[in-house]
């Protein structure tokens, strides 16, 4: 039988542990995704990882269920990564930690160019301020609505659609320029 993420979330609250195993199962491949798109580290992104859960499982008494359990995981996501950001400071990846999937069909000179292009804008994204850098993250690489970033960062929707214009004139005048 497939229980609803609530219906898990009461189980796990009534003493039925093992269902929390059905939700990090559902969600694994989301945090991961997330904490690697903010990190850049993949063996951070699995401690991190870990610690979102044990988060979430101390928490899920907090989770209400008028909201998508997915958008109350991604902001304990986010804003645990940005904890972690603040203790440590940022790094940078070599170029040969960075791995893509480009398409054979392409020349080696164009799978080439892809790929310096791909590693520069992740550059340069990366190098945005938080308050920019998180929203395009969300809204570009995991597809998340203006309305679910802005229930995410706590922030009313009109910053978020701000924040999100604001950070790709950024880019925009740091690649062009």
């Amino acid at each position: 039988m497939e229980y609803s993420d609530y219906e898990l979330i009461q189980r796990v609250l009534n003493g039925e542990l093992a269902y929390f195993n059905e939700l990090v199962n559902r969600y694994k491949n989301l945090v991961y995704s997330i904490i690697l798109r903010m990190i850049n580290n993949s063996d951070e992104a699995d401690d991190l990882a870990q610690e979102v859960f044990i988060k979430i499982y101390k928490n899920l008494d907090k989770y209400y269920p008028e909201y998508k359990f997915s958008t109350w995981v991604i902001r304990i996501t986010t804003n645990h990564v940005i904890d972690y950001r603040r203790k440590k400071f940022k790094e940078t990846v070599p170029l040969e930690d960075v791995e893509y999937e480009l398409s054979t069909a392409d020349s080696p000179e164009s799978e080439y160019i892809k790929k310096e292009e791909k590693q520069r804008l992740k550059n340069v994204v990366n190098k945005l301020p938080d308050m920019y850098k998180i929203p395009i993250v969300l809204y570009h690489e995991q597809g998340l609505s203006y309305q679910e970033i802005a229930d995410i960062i706590d922030e009313p929707l009109s910053k978020v659609k701000n924040r999100i214009f604001r950070g790709r004139k950024m880019l925009k005048e740091i690649l062009m320029g």
